[in-house]
């Protein structure tokens, strides 16, 4: 249970880069962000797994193929196509405070699953975490910088952030319950045959949307750095997709969803704290209470599965 925490942990940690890029490659589209970043992902999945194919190959069943492929799509492709336009649309903060509410989405999409804690017992960490994010809410739409940004601008980045927190919180729930009924794959090797599958369907979509959207795909009104573009693709194709997911593999197969849930609140917090660093600026009064009670929530949460984890044991 403490290495599958640790896991949630540096996977909240790697995945929290992922809002920072939308913001270094303003003359890229979502639709492009996403295609590049899993194109290259799937190319850092090809050379990893290269060692393992022909052992992988053969467990490969049609189920766990479609299971690959329903997951690239829901927790890869139409996850960051809506997140990158949220952070585009209404910035760094306000993505990932709804997003942060997957603790609460993907607690509530596992209750009924084995080693859950009922929800009464975990009503005031949850409490916890909802205010916090109340905090980071009013904070962030209250602010100078909120007011530049029309309603109809925020409120689009709103929802294109809604639906990237439905999207993930049921890639989530499907991966951590498909990955506990088929112990045959190592946390490895469904990483490396998620990117695989991810890389696929990223070229398929890719070509797609090139030939029945290009004018939406090139419509960037500044000169794009292709450079710069592949250097932060390739980063978090390596880090946060590659080594993040198989992270938060291990710790899916280790930990109950209600325990697993509470971590993903870690990945708004590296978010808010590489925006902070990015900006040379110290959290304001409101944003620092947001991270306390954030942290308390999910330390309590922790504890109350440790409890738990201990009497199952002593049984």
């Amino acid at each position: 249970m403490g290495i599958g925490i640790i896991c949630g942990l540096l996977a909240g940690a790697l995945w929290g880069m992922v809002f920072i890029a939308p913001r270094l490659l303003p003359a890229f589209t979502p639709w492009e962000l996403s295609i590049g970043r899993y194109l290259a992902y799937g190319l850092v999945a090809l050379v990893a797994s290269l060692p393992l194919l022909r052992r992988i190959s053969r467990k490969l069943t049609r189920a766990d193929c479609l299971a690959l492929l329903r997951q690239s799509c829901a927790g890869n492709l139409v996850y960051y196509v809506l997140l990158a336009a949220a952070v585009q649309l209404a910035g760094v903060g306000p993505a990932s405070l709804i997003i942060g509410i997957l603790p609460i989405s993907v607690s509530l999409a596992g209750r009924r699953d084995r080693g859950a804690l009922p929800l009464r017992q975990l009503a005031l960490p949850l409490l916890l975490v909802a205010l916090g994010i109340t905090c980071i809410n009013v904070d962030l739409f209250s602010s100078a910088t909120a007011s530049q940004a029309t309603v109809a601008t925020r409120l689009a980045g709103v929802a294109c952030a809604a639906g990237a927190l439905a999207s993930w919180t049921w890639y989530a729930v499907d991966n951590a319950r498909y990955l506990q009924r088929n112990p045959q794959y190592s946390s490895h090797e469904w990483s490396a045959l998620y990117g695989l599958s991810t890389g696929v369907l990223s070229v398929v979509f890719g070509i797609l949307g090139w030939l029945l959207f290009a004018p939406l795909v090139t419509a960037a009104e500044t000169q794009p750095d292709w450079q710069m573009f592949w250097l932060v693709n390739g980063a978090l194709a390596l880090g946060a997709s590659l080594i993040g997911n198989s992270l938060w593999n291990r710790a899916s197969r280790r930990l109950p969803l209600t325990l697993s849930g509470q971590l993903l609140v870690m990945e708004s917090l590296f978010a808010l704290l590489y925006v902070f660093m990015l900006e040379g600026r110290l959290p304001r009064l409101l944003e620092a209470t947001a991270i306390a009670l954030l942290i308390v929530g999910v330390a309590w949460a922790v504890r109350l599965h440790g409890t738990l984890h201990s009497r199952g044991k002593s049984a």
